[in-house]
């Protein structure tokens, strides 16, 4: 027997989560960050990745950059959210210009003797990493790149004596003459 046409028996749709660069120009003035931070943390939104430095001291201007993930549709909500608060003077994602570069910076501990710490000189090479502390036990390694980049140097590093992670989160900007 055929069971009726209802809402009720539709499979549920997921839509699948996409990871977007969000850079948010705002007034440089106290609390702004805390409203932004709170528009996320008040409707459930993840922060994977925050930074924030001022960028016009003239103008009291600074940008926030917000790696998120979500549903398009939620992504789209947090950019109209963001949008409509009052020290936010652009709202630009980077993920969908296309044209945008987007680095971080990590400092990487290492403990290690013998062949790990030689193995462990060898990778930071191949990756460009720097040496920016050294002792005979242990190395800071300083790296920058891609997020995907940094992930797998320290994805490499763990079994050589990987000690501690700093990661200063990403930054973006887009190509070309014109500005955000």
């Amino acid at each position: 027997m055929n069971q009726p046409a209802s809402a009720y028996f539709l499979e549920d749709r997921k839509d699948p989560n996409e990871t977007h660069t969000l850079s948010v120009l705002v007034a440089n003035e106290p609390g702004v960050l805390a409203r932004v931070i709170g528009l996320f943390s008040g409707r459930g939104y993840n922060i994977e990745s925050l930074t924030v430095s001022e960028t016009e001291h003239q103008k009291h201007v600074s940008r926030i950059t917000i790696v998120t993930t979500g549903t398009p549709q939620v992504i789209q909500q947090i950019k109209h959210q963001l949008d409509r608060m009052i020290p936010v003077h652009s709202v630009i994602d980077m993920t969908l210009t296309g044209k945008a570069i987007e680095r971080e910076l990590a400092m990487v501990k290492v403990r290690g003797t013998g062949e790990p710490r030689v193995e462990s000189l060898r990778l930071a090479e191949a990756f460009r990493a720097r040496v920016i502390d050294a002792s005979t036990e242990s190395f800071v390694f300083e790296i920058t790149g891609a997020t995907t980049k940094i992930d797998q140097f320290i994805d490499l590093m763990k079994p050589l004596g990987l000690v501690e992670v700093a990661r200063t989160g990403v930054v973006a900007i887009v190509r070309g003459p014109e500005s955000m």
